[in-house]
C-alpha cells in the first residue's frame, strides 16, 4: 500500500510528465490519470478515476484492439501503437500508444499503465507538406515532379496540343486533367478518349461523331467527342495506336481545328484543345515509319516527360500518406499509416507498375488491415519477409538508409550544389549539410556552380 506521502509524490511526477499517463486495474478501472491526460480530454481527474478507460478514452482501438488488453493477456509490452481518442468536445485526437504490465511489490500483476502522445501537430505538419507537394490530385516533392509543377499553370495558359510521354501507371491523365483544370476551359468539358481500347471503325465514329442514315443501324445524329468537348480539352490516351488512316484525319483536325461526321457533306468547326499521351518513344515510332511524322510535331508542341517512379523513390511516403488519406474517405476506415518495416519495404520494391502499381498495393493492404496501423501482414505475399520477389530480403534498407539514399539522389540530380538540394529536399542548408556529415554521404566533385565542392 502507498503512503500518502508516496502517492503524492507519484502524482507530481506523472503530472511532469508532457504525455498521457493513466493507470488501471484489473478490472479495468482508472486508478491514475496524470495532468496532461487531463488536458487532452477536457475530463478531471476526479470524474476519470474509478471509470472504465473505454468510456474515458473512447479510443478506435478499445473494442476491437485494445493494446493494454493485448499486455495483460501477453505480458509483453506494447510499443508505438497508433490510433485516436475522442475529447471531451467530441473532437478526434491522432495519438501513439504504448503499454506495460503494473505490478506491486511482490511481482503480481495488479493492472496496467498506457501512455499517449498527442500527434495533432505531427498530423497538422503531414497536412502542411501533403498541401505543399501537391498539385491538383498529382502528389511529389521530388526535383523532377517540383519542376513539372512550377511549368504546368504556364503550359495551362496557352491553347497549344501537348503531349505527355511516360510509362503505364504514372498518372498521365491526372497531369491532362490539371492542365484542363488550371486553364481558362475549365469550365468547359474535359473527354477522355482510350485510342487503344477501339477499333479503327468505331474510333473514327467515337472522335467525330455521325449523321442518321450513315449506316443501317444510324438511326439519329450522334456527336462524336470532338463535338462533346467543345469549348474544353479533349485527352486521346495512348495515341500511337491509332491506325495511319486515323492519324491522317487527325492530322487535319489538328490543322484546321475541322472535323466530319460520318454520313456528313459538311465539316464542322469546334474548338479543343488536344492534349495526347503515350507510353511509347513517339520519335522512335516516326523513324520506324509507324507514326506519321507531321502528326508527331503537330500533337508535339509542348512535351512533357512524367518519371517512372523508381526515378523518383523519395515520393513515396507523401504517395503512401496521401493514398492512406483518400482510401480512409472513400472506404470510412481510421487506418493511421504504415510501419516503418513497411516503408522499407515499399521504398526498396521497383514499382514496374508505378503509381497506379502502389495504390493497388495500399489498397489491397486496406482490405486486411481493419484499423490502426498498416504492417507486414497486410501486404501482397511477395513483400512479406517469407517471400523473395523483386525485393532484396538479402540486404533491407533501413529508414536511415533510406534518409541517406534520398538525400544522395537529390544531390546527384542538382549536381551537388547543396542549397538547390536542401530546397528541393525542405530542409535548410546547415541542416543538409549536418545530415551529409552524419550519414557519411558522398558527394559529387562539384557543387553544381561549377566549382570543385
Amino acid at each position: 500500500m502507498i503512503s500518502e506521502g508516496g502517492y503524492e509524490r507519484e502524482v507530481t511526477i506523472l503530472d511532469s510528465i508532457n504525455e498521457i499517463v493513466f493507470t488501471v486495474d484489473l478490472d479495468w478501472k482508472i486508478t491514475a490519470f496524470n495532468r496532461a491526460a487531463e488536458c487532452i480530454t477536457g475530463i478531471p481527474r476526479e470524474r476519470a478515476i474509478g471509470r472504465p478507460c473505454c468510456e474515458v478514452f473512447r479510443a478506435s482501438i478499445c473494442e476491437k484492439d485494445c493494446a493494454l488488453r493485448r499486455t495483460l493477456s501477453s505480458g509483453k509490452p506494447v510499443l508505438d501503437a497508433t490510433t485516436y481518442i475522442i475529447n471531451q468536445d467530441g473532437e478526434r485526437i491522432p495519438v501513439r500508444i504504448a503499454t506495460a504490465l503494473l505490478k506491486d511489490r511482490d511481482g503480481n500483476v495488479v493492472g496496467g499503465v498506457e501512455t499517449f502522445r498527442d500527434l495533432t501537430q505531427v498530423e497538422q505538419l503531414q497536412k502542411e507538406l501533403q498541401t505543399r507537394y501537391s498539385f491538383e490530385d498529382i502528389v511529389g516533392r521530388s526535383p523532377v515532379m517540383m519542376r513539372l509543377f512550377k511549368i504546368l499553370p504556364q503550359i495551362a495558359a496557352g491553347s497549344s496540343t501537348v503531349l505527355i510521354e511516360g510509362p503505364s501507371g504514372t498518372g498521365k491523365e491526372l497531369f491532362a486533367r490539371a492542365i484542363h483544370n488550371l486553364s481558362p476551359r475549365k469550365s468547359n468539358p474535359f473527354v477522355a478518349v482510350n485510342c487503344a481500347a477501339l477499333p479503327d471503325t468505331l474510333l473514327e465514329s467515337e472522335l467525330f461523331g455521325y449523321r442518321a442514315g450513315a449506316f443501317t443501324d444510324a438511326r439519329h445524329d450522334k456527336p462524336g467527342r470532338f463535338a462533346l468537348a467543345n469549348g474544353g480539352t479533349i485527352f486521346l490516351d495512348e495515341v500511337e495506336d491509332i491506325s495511319p488512316a486515323m492519324q491522317v484525319r487527325l492530322l487535319r483536325v489538328l490543322q484546321e481545328r475541322l472535323i466530319e461526321p460520318l454520313g456528313s457533306v459538311k465539316p464542322v468547326h469546334v474548338d479543343v484543345r488536344v492534349v495526347a499521351s503515350t507510353n511509347k518513344n513517339l520519335l522512335e515510332l516516326v523513324d520506324s515509319g509507324m507514326f506519321r511524322n507531321d502528326l508527331y510535331y503537330r500533337i508535339r508542341v509542348v512535351h512533357l516527360v512524367l518519371p517512372s517512379l523508381a526515378q523518383r523513390r523519395e515520393d513515396i511516403p507523401l504517395l503512401v500518406n496521401h493514398l492512406i488519406a483518400k482510401f480512409n474517405r472513400l472506404q470510412d476506415k481510421n487506418i493511421t499509416g504504415v510501419s516503418n518495416q513497411v516503408m522499407v519495404r515499399l521504398m526498396d520494391y521497383g514499382y514496374p507498375g508505378n503509381v497506379r502499381e502502389l495504390e493497388n498495393i495500399i489498397e489491397q493492404a486496406f482490405v486486411l488491415c481493419g484499423s490502426g496501423m498498416i504492417e507486414l501482414s497486410h501486404l501482397p505475399p511477395e513483400f512479406r519477409p517469407t517471400a523473395g520477389h523483386g525485393i532484396r530480403y538479402d540486404q533491407p534498407m533501413s529508414l536511415k538508409e533510406i534518409e541517406k539514399l534520398i538525400i544522395s539522389e537529390t544531390l546527384e540530380n542538382r549536381g551537388g550544389n547543396r542549397k538547390l538540394a536542401a530546397e528541393d529536399l525542405g530542409i535548410n542548408v546547415s541542416t543538409l549539410y549536418r545530415k551529409i556529415r552524419t550519414l557519411g554521404i558522398e558527394v559529387p566533385d562539384r557543387d553544381g556552380r561549377g566549382r570543385r565542392g
